[in-house]
């Protein structure tokens, strides 16, 4: 396998692979950010994979009252799942659950309506029988808005959201010397993706220190642990990536980023600055290599190569 150098870091000559996911964007505005923060967190929470979270979801940035639809600051929040179905219901639960209990919040969609290929899951058409036959709607610019009342007032939610094609499971590996180093450089990876808009990395902090792969020996197991990147396993595993190299025998820890984004363009976008971070760490701060998770291509339609996102010409397609 050819690899590439940058700044003294290796970065392999392979690919993450990622699949198809439907998503959603939801901006959740309340009195002050603070309580925004709080609804935000708490819907975006046991949401990091949907191997077992039902969709992956993350906080994608804070807005501001000018740029909020009712002229509060607010946050928006993305949310990916395998199917508008299952997307709905986490939708539904989510917000009914950790927004309309949140003191002073509004939930909006936060995609534009009618998009080629979008769909529509419910927002506030079904939260709206919290109201117990109280609630009240009303329809703006041809977008209808239901009034809920509550014990601080009451609670506004558009009538629904817009879904859309979007992608996930784009990933980096970062292979450093110690744990301090695998987390300078994903802590650093992470912040630069967050500056950009359309993604997000839903496990805990951005970061997964658990990757995995398909398949286990436990036959109720759908993914184990990815025995390959594991430090621990160097010579008791039938085939470890960490096993020769240069760096081999300096590789104490390895770290894994996953993004969800939009669309093919923003999950490749983040995953070039996330590298481009990284890489400016470099071995004097312990990172010593980047590489990617894939399946041979058989996971999902979505292949970035990592050479490829630097620049770099020839790189297998």
């Amino acid at each position: 396998m050819k690899a590439l150098e940058r700044n003294g870091v290796v970065i392999d000559q392979t690919f993450a692979e990622a699949f198809p996911m439907k998503a959603t964007r939801i901006l959740i505005t309340a009195h002050n950010m603070a309580w925004a923060r709080h609804a935000a967190v708490s819907a975006t929470g046991f949401a990091t994979s949907v191997i077992a979270c039902g969709c992956e979801a993350g906080i994608e940035r804070e807005i501001l009252p000018d740029e909020s639809p009712d002229g509060r600051p607010g946050v928006s929040v993305l949310i990916f799942s395998m199917s508008g179905k299952e997307l709905g219901k986490q939708l539904e639960r989510r917000v009914g659950q950790c927004v309309l209990t949140c003191p002073t919040t509004a939930v909006f969609a936060g995609l534009p309506r009618g998009a080629p290929g979008s769909d529509v899951a419910a927002l506030g058409k079904n939260l709206r029988f919290f109201g117990d036959g109280w609630q009240i709607s009303k329809v703006i610019d041809g977008v209808r808005y239901w009034r809920v009342p509550v014990m601080d007032g009451e609670f506004v939610a558009q009538e629904d959201t817009p879904v859309v094609k979007a992608v996930g499971g784009g990933n980096l590996l970062l292979l450093a010397r110690d744990t301090d180093a695998a987390l300078a450089a994903a802590e650093a990876a992470v912040a630069a993706m967050k500056r950009l808009p359309n993604v997000v990395m839903p496990f805990p902090g951005g970061v997964v220190r658990s990757g995995s792969k398909v398949g286990s020996r436990y036959a109720n197991l759908n993914a184990s642990t990815n025995d390959a990147f594991c430090p621990s396993l160097v010579g008791l595993v039938a085939h470890s990536e960490l096993a020769s190299g240069a760096s081999a025998q300096e590789i104490g820890c390895v770290m894994e980023i996953v993004i969800d984004g939009l669309t093919e363009a923003d999950v490749g976008a983040a995953m070039r600055v996330g590298m481009e971070a990284a890489i400016a760490i470099g071995p004097a701060g312990g990172l010593l290599r980047i590489s990617a998770g894939n399946y041979g291509g058989k996971l999902g339609p979505f292949h970035f190569h990592l050479h490829k996102l630097l620049g770099v010409a020839g790189d297998a397609a």
